[in-house]
């Protein structure tokens, strides 16, 4: 509860100076660029035992998206995105193949850039929320992969028909970058989810302990027109 509230105030004072920017008006423009990159996350808590997830490990994924920045002040704006991103963890097993969770989100970053000239381009160093919403995913062990499906609780036997995850997921962003004068930049930014992820299992024996969250970190290449 408190990581959501941390969020919902991250995002309103985000909207509060994109108005206050917006209506100073001014020299300064809002630019849009596109973005693509490689994921490398993984998912890190405790599973429904209260076992933590310490054998979990990073998995390769990608994504592509829009961005805006908006002035705010000298060197400064607010950056929107929208990003189509994938997420997940890989299980590493003794005497089988990994098991694989693989879970595509539309994805809204919202960082404040500081942005200033430096050696003939200009560096990039953003913070901000990210909200992420799960439109589909497989989870895969093997050559047997099972439906990644969205529901906040559900019971035991769901889980024999298919994966269960929640379809929010919420947390910070961090990017350091640069620019170059064509307009072409670089990046890297991590990830640390605020949100648990997993279902909760109402009728797991002893309660349902699990407090997993998604993690990780990627690279991309983006261009401003």
């Amino acid at each position: 509860m408190k990581s959501k509230v941390l969020m919902l105030a991250l995002a309103t004072a985000t909207i509060s100076l994109t108005s206050k920017a917006q209506s100073k008006g001014g020299d300064a423009t809002t630019t849009f660029g596109i973005r693509a990159g490689v994921n490398f996350t993984n998912v890190t808590g405790k599973d429904q035992a209260g076992n933590s997830l310490d054998d979990d490990k990073l998995k390769t994924g990608f994504n592509i998206g829009v961005n805006a920045e908006i002035p705010i002040a000298p060197d400064f704006y607010v950056q929107p995105g929208l990003l189509f991103t994938t997420k997940g963890t890989k299980v590493k097993q003794t005497g089988t193949d990994d098991f694989k969770i693989n879970i595509s989100y539309i994805e809204v970053p919202i960082n404040l850039l500081y942005k200033p000239e430096f050696s003939g381009g200009k560096l990039l160093l953003g913070v901000g929320p990210y909200f992420a919403f799960g439109i589909g995913g497989k989870a895969k062990e093997g050559s047997q992969s099972e439906d990644i499906k969205f529901k906040s609780e559900v019971k035991m036997a769901d889980y024999s028909k298919a994966y269960y995850v929640k379809g929010f997921d919420a947390g910070g962003n961090l990017l350091v970058g640069y620019e170059l004068s064509s307009k072409i930049s670089a990046q890297i930014n991590a990830q640390l989810g605020m949100v648990k992820v997993n279902s909760k299992i109402t009728d797991y024996p002893g309660g349902d302990k699990g407090k997993a969250k998604n993690t990780g970190f990627g690279i991309s290449l983006g261009y401003r027109f």
